[in-house]
């Protein structure tokens, strides 16, 4: 009973922690819609360097590409507690916790982060790796830019893209823990495309990670 318990309160731990950061308001946001990335990222000053660089709005300026302004209207509009810069930041608080489960193994919190098809292929990673005896010491150095390329919704099924161009450190570990792949001394650019999903009806108000693929 006690683990029960405890792995309820990981649970809601998990879920209060995506709730603050994947699209909810601050109440004090700006207009939702507003210019795209390519505009906002040619105009004013440069986001100070960070471990987790979050391209904030600049004079209520919001980042995504073009290609994404129908799809974040309609979402807008269908949802009225959305916020593109809320939703941006919590898309990269959440790629840093999907990334770090995976590495570690850790399949109760990827159940709580991701769904579908990317979840069934994690875990087979997971298992696969643990067969084998080998262990990841990956670090995520920082991610360097992250932009909505896409938006869209699917009767009250919302999908938004987002691109992320990141610094990741890569080791694989054997069972005695020596260094058989990879080196944390030099970080390896990744260039990934993510989709989040959320039915927007739900009283869930978690987005999952349903699709991934490599960015162009």
């Amino acid at each position: 009973m006690t683990e029960i318990v405890l792995l309820a309160m990981v649970a809601l731990f998990v879920g209060l922690r995506l709730y603050s950061v994947l699209g909810r308001r601050t109440g004090h946001e700006q207009q939702p819609i507003l210019r795209p990335a390519e505009t906002a990222a040619a105009g004013e000053g440069a986001v100070p360097p960070a471990d987790l660089t979050i391209e904030r709005p600049e004079s209520g300026g919001f980042v995504y590409e073009e290609p994404a302004t129908p799809g974040i209207r309609a979402i807008v509009a269908a949802d009225s507690s959305f916020d593109v810069a809320r939703f941006l930041e919590g898309a990269q608080a959440a790629y840093r916790m999907i990334l770090e489960a995976f590495w570690r193994g850790d399949r109760q919190e990827l159940r709580h982060l991701v769904g579908g098809n990317v979840l069934a292929t994690f875990e087979e990673a997971i298992t696969e790796r643990e067969a084998a005896g080998e262990q990841l010491d990956n670090r995520l150095v920082q991610i360097e830019r992250a932009v909505i390329q896409d938006a869209r919704l699917n009767g009250r099924t919302a999908e938004i893209d987002v691109r992320f161009d990141a610094d990741i450190a890569a080791v694989t570990r054997d069972r005695e823990g020596r260094v058989i792949a990879g080196t944390l001394s030099d970080a390896i650019p990744t260039h990934d495309v993510w989709t989040f999903r959320r039915t927007l009806s739900s009283g869930d108000p978690n987005w999952l990670l349903v699709e991934t693929d490599e960015a162009d």
